[in-house]
């Protein structure tokens, strides 16, 4: 293989975040990713992770892998090529990127490939594996598990401040209806409001006691959307409200005191669940605990996993994503060195 002139990861982050790549608009990310690591000397394959019925018009969209041509990996770097809306343009100062996926997780995947040719050069067994959907449902995640490569680890890259992650939250995604009667509001007895259901069991799940566990903290609620009713003069005959808990041990008792708080109010549907899970401590390495959800769960075929990468998760999904240039820089070196540790 002929000398590759090496990689500029501010570069190639720009190029990353230069292409708009939002949950189900990934194929053209994930065709530029694969096109630029078959032309660095890596094999590569992409899967396709198949559109769900509300996105089918989206087209066609990717998990992408590269490694070596006929080996087994011993460690796998992975993260995602999705972003959460709305797009934001890329722009970058002496010390900062800013946009959105800089953090989350655009300059992750820079940094891992970065690693990953540093590895190689070292003559370390080494893949990749970058997927669709993160930010919704794991989708490409739960496709890549069916196809494993036998790697012994897999480092998964998130926004921990260059942290090792020791446990990560899992998620439970509800969904609450209710139904009533239209009428006219100015005569309620008419009607039955099912906004004002929905309303008091919104008010009963704020006041639940959510598990705690005492060295990761405690679960936590946030009612992110609530639509109903036709206009104020109007008795709602719909409601529907969607809810997410992030969890820090079993489902089982949310569950239970989610349905109990519903009542006969409003009908609930459990859409996701993602569950809580430990991670291994690295010596020399500094920790933390993600508050926040991965693909970890899903990827339970790549190896024993690991939680690390540059960027703020406060940041993330806010008008103000941002990442420092010499924070992306470190997370190489730190690749190469847990990635070391790991195989020694």
């Amino acid at each position: 293989m002929n000398e590759l002139p090496p990689l500029d990861p501010i570069r190639f982050t720009r190029e990353l975040c230069e292409i708009e790549s939002t949950t189900y608009n990934e194929g053209r990310v994930g065709d530029f990713l694969a096109e630029y690591l078959g032309g660095r000397g890596w094999s590569v394959e992409k899967t396709a992770v198949p559109q769900p019925a509300e996105s089918a018009g989206a087209g066609a969209r990717w998990n992408v892998y590269a490694g070596a041509k006929g080996q087994t990996p011993d460690i796998v770097f992975s993260t995602h090529m999705d972003t959460v809306p709305p797009y934001i343009p890329f722009s970058e100062d002496a010390d900062f990127m800013y946009g959105r996926g800089v953090s989350d997780a655009k300059g992750i995947i820079a940094a891992q490939v970065a690693a990953a040719e540093n590895l190689r050069a070292e003559g370390l067994r080494v893949g990749m594996l970058f997927v669709s959907g993160e930010e919704r449902d794991s989708a490409g995640a739960k496709i890549a598990n069916e196809n494993p490569k036998g790697s012994r680890f897999l480092i998964n890259g998130e926004p921990t401040d260059n942290h090792l992650a020791l446990a990560s939250k899992g998620s439970l995604r509800a969904v609450f209806r209710a139904s009533g009667k239209m009428g006219h509001s100015a005569y309620p007895e008419l009607g039955e409001s099912a906004v004002h259901k929905l309303v008091e069991v919104m008010a009963r799940l704020l006041k639940l006691e959510l598990p705690v566990t005492e060295d990761v903290g405690p679960s936590t609620l946030n009612i992110g959307q609530i639509h109903g009713g036709h206009a104020p003069n109007v008795i709602a005959d719909k409601a529907e409200a969607q809810v997410l808990i992030r969890l820090v041990g079993d489902s089982g008792p949310v569950r239970a005191a989610i349905i109990e708080a519903a009542g006969d109010l409003a009908e609930v549907d459990f859409t996701l669940e993602i569950p809580f899970v430990r991670l291994r401590a690295v010596r020399g390495l500094p920790t933390m605990i993600a508050k926040f959800t991965t693909d970890i769960p899903q990827l339970s075929n790549w190896g024993e996993p690991l939680l690390l990468g540059p960027g703020s998760i406060h940041v993330a999904h806010t008008p103000y994503e941002k990442l420092a240039k010499k924070e992306l820089k470190e997370a190489i070196e730190l690749y190469v060195r847990v990635a070391k540790q790991l195989l020694s």
